[in-house]
């Protein structure tokens, strides 16, 4: 079915902001989506972009602004707000997730987007437990956290940001499905087969010790116990 087209620009104006916007479920194919200007955007939408290895998220300030968690490494070594306010590259990116620093930070829909196309709202239709709360309210509840806060790519990532917003509890879809296949792999007895192996390997070509016994022994030991 054919998605119904944007609203004309008018009543709020037009952005020179070129990001493409996906209002409802995208994921399914382009032609089903329904691509909208930023302007459409309202103060306090749950915006969500694709990136390689994940999904990012955050909220919609308003004026084409986003506050969303990223992980940054750059705080550490300096407090010039001008470097800082650069858009966050991938080195430091990671290096702020290893070394667990993150901020709270807003920037323009563009530099949030990354390139990538935005889906508004989606998460709505997978958190049925909770509905959303007031535009309003998420938008304040964002401006209020904004700055340095504590990071962990399991419990507090930029999911975690987002739905204590939107919902009023946090929780991670991403860290949830991590959590089911790592169950799932424990609960295959066949890494407890592929896991000897590996160990058994490892002492013939490392040679008997401590370094390889042990390991040898616990893991697959381990996981016979879990699963």
């Amino acid at each position: 079915m054919k998605v119904e087209a944007c609203k004309a620009a008018g009543a709020q104006g037009t952005s020179s902001i070129p990001t493409t916007i996906t209002r409802g479920m995208a994921s399914e194919a382009d032609s089903n989506a329904n691509y909208c200007e930023t302007w459409s955007l309202k103060r306090g939408d749950l915006l969500e972009v694709p990136r390689t290895l994940f999904t990012h998220y955050g909220i919609y300030l308003g004026d084409g602004q986003v506050a969303h968690l990223m992980p940054d490494i750059l705080p550490v070594f300096t407090e010039d707000h001008k470097l800082i306010r650069d858009v966050v590259t991938n080195q430091r990116l990671i290096l702020g997730v290893i070394s667990k620093n993150a901020s709270i930070r807003v920037d323009t829909v563009d530099d949030f987007a990354y390139g990538a196309c935005i889906l508004v709202n989606h998460m709505d239709r997978l958190v049925c437990k909770k509905p959303a709360l007031p535009n309003e309210e998420v938008a304040r509840t964002a401006e209020k956290l904004v700055g340095s806060t504590e990071y962990s790519l399991l419990w507090n990532n930029c999911e975690h940001f987002v739905t204590h917003c939107r919902y009023g509890i946090a929780m991670s879809i991403q860290t949830d499905k991590f959590c089911e296949a790592v169950k799932t792999i424990i609960r295959d007895q066949r890494s407890i087969f592929v896991t000897t192996a590996l160990g058994l390997a490892g002492i013939f070509c490392l040679g008997f010790g401590p370094s390889t016994t042990l390991p040898t022994i616990l893991i697959p030991f381990l996981l016979w116990m879990a699963s």
